[in-house]
């Protein structure tokens, strides 16, 4: 096996744990044993870099418990493949810089913000004149669509609410559906914001369920926008301090 198909592959099976606890189907996620079972310990370690800030979700969705291992599996996969520092891949930094947070948040120790730094200002990210693409790169950083995090990603999905809105129509006359359920997380993380919206973020997962299929990160996602959705509309973190 390659070891691109083998980083996909322990992806997707990090993935399925995290959806498992997420879903109550599976125990808690243990990151520190799944990266000691695991046959390749190099592509666990990408797994949980691929995934990112999505591997807190149980803990901040669910609230199970994050143990003190599991935080130095984390900090150990940046030491193997370190954060991304190159202008051209912003939404990869983005997406380092947001599991840092995290990491430093759950763990109690804010050294470890220090794994990925704050990303560089990016004008881009509020202009939407080019929609489609702008819904490309949100699409990219669904990640940060979660409890908690707030920062110029977030403004820009609050000032682009319409973009949104067609990209996920769009993306599902395309049939992407793993870039719709991925905007549609952004709907739905907005609508926990308090932000009306003019598209209804459950109809449109619940279509993407019926007919989108779903491989384990698109499951993920699908899971993390329910739980979301299921939560009181205005209560997210800029509600919370208005």
């Amino acid at each position: 096996m390659s070891s691109h198909s083998a980083f996909a592959a322990a992806s997707d099976a990090l993935a399925a744990c995290v959806l498992g606890a997420l879903s109550g189907t599976g125990g808690a996620v243990q990151l520190a044993r799944y990266v000691d079972d695991a046959p390749d310990t190099l592509a666990a370690l990408a797994a949980v870099r691929v995934l990112g800030a999505d591997i807190f979700s149980p803990h901040l969705l669910v609230e199970h418990p994050f143990q003190m291992q599991d935080a130095a599996v984390v900090a150990k996969s940046f030491d193997a493949f370190p954060a991304s520092q190159d202008s051209e891949e912003a939404s990869v930094a983005r997406r380092d810089h947001a599991t840092a947070v995290l990491l430093a948040r759950l763990s109690g120790d804010d050294t470890l913000r220090g794994v990925a730094p704050t990303p560089a200002n990016d004008a881009g990210l509020a202009d939407t004149a080019d929609w489609s693409g702008w819904c490309v790169r949100m699409a990219q950083l669904a990640p940060l669509a979660t409890l908690v995090l707030d920062g110029p990603v977030h403004e820009a999905a609050r000032g682009g609410v319409l973009p949104l809105c067609r990209g996920v129509s769009r993306s599902i006359l395309r049939r992407d559906f793993p870039t719709a359920v991925r905007l549609v997380r952004w709907l739905a993380w907005l609508r926990h914001e308090g932000v009306e919206l003019p598209l209804d973020p459950g109809l449109a997962a619940e279509h993407v369920f019926l007919v989108g299929g779903a491989g384990p990160r698109t499951a993920l996602d699908l899971a993390i926008t329910r739980h979301l959705l299921e939560r009181r509309p205005g209560t997210g973190v800029k509600a919370a301090h208005a």
